[in-house]
């Protein structure tokens, strides 16, 4: 798959903590791009990740976004040596300074969820605490041979609850595992991982973003705005009722049979060749 040599500046770029490129047409990469510190989270790592997610929220020429670190870490989580201070925090006083750090980092996992493009995380090392949560926040898991996990945060007398985890990885791996996770704090290693369904393919080193790409590719076959609702919805069905969900399903699909992708996709279906969308 050829790298996309018609992006924009924006999506080509690199601060001291994050870099941003197009590795083929319609995929946008982030890779966390601090190796020396397993790419542990600081202010300045997290604020950067904000701001590249704001930009590709609106970025048309984004279909699926690849997330992954630099080195051979994912993410190990808070930097213990120092995260720095949250945005707008100047002249407060220390527990308020504290709970804007809290939440400056844990509404990334929001943030992710109400990205359109679905997020595929390459986890292609070790990922711990905030790491877990950006791995649980993703839409699409897939690690290396070399990946680890846990929910770190309880092995320094804090609760693993954390971030989004204590509510999104019971609804990935069931809820007796989860707690058994969250409570003991535990490493667990990419078989484990996969076995429980965390990741849902492992591959050697040099082969994660290759599948990865791949799996965008897939992704990619379907057309954008139906791509996009079926995240939304995906997500929102694990917070309401049954009903609730089939009323958003029915009311997606009326919107969807109105679109130009549509019926591109079902006439290209009988025409038997690739459809050619245009997000309209």
């Amino acid at each position: 798959m050829a790298a996309d040599t018609t992006s924009s500046a924006t999506m080509n770029a690199m601060t001291d903590s994050l870099q941003i490129s197009r590795p083929a047409r319609g995929i946008t990469q982030i890779t966390l791009n601090r190796p020396a510190s397993l790419n542990a989270m600081t202010s300045e790592l997290v604020q950067d990740l904000h701001d590249a997610l704001d930009a590709i929220t609106v970025d048309p020429d984004t279909r699926v976004v690849v997330l992954t670190g630099a080195g051979r870490g994912f993410c190990a989580g808070l930097d213990l040596s120092g995260y720095g201070s949250a945005p707008h925090t100047e002249g407060l006083g220390r527990t308020q300074t504290s709970f804007a750090v809290q939440k400056h980092i844990a509404g990334l996992i929001p943030k992710m969820r109400a990205l359109p493009q679905p997020i595929i995380a390459a986890v292609n090392g070790a990922a711990a605490g905030g790491g877990l949560a950006l791995v649980l926040g993703s839409d699409i898991r897939l690690a290396a041979r070399t990946a680890k996990f846990n929910a770190a945060f309880i092995r320094i007398g804090l609760s693993a609850c954390d971030i989004g985890t204590s509510w999104i990885l019971p609804r990935v791996v069931g809820v007796a595992r989860a707690q058994e996770l969250m409570l003991t704090g535990r490493v667990f290693e990419v078989d484990e991982a996969y076995r429980i369904g965390l990741v849902v393919e492992v591959h050697d080193a040099d082969a994660l973003l290759p599948a990865a790409y791949a799996k965008a590719a897939q992704v990619m076959l379907n057309a954008p705005m139906g791509v996009a609702m079926t995240k939304e919805a995906m997500w929102t069905a694990l917070e309401v009722p049954m009903q609730a969900a089939i009323d958003i399903e029915n009311r997606q699909q009326i919107m969807l049979s109105q679109t130009f992708d549509h019926r591109e996709a079902m006439t290209a279906f009988l025409e038997r060749r690739a459809p050619e969308y245009r997000n309209s």
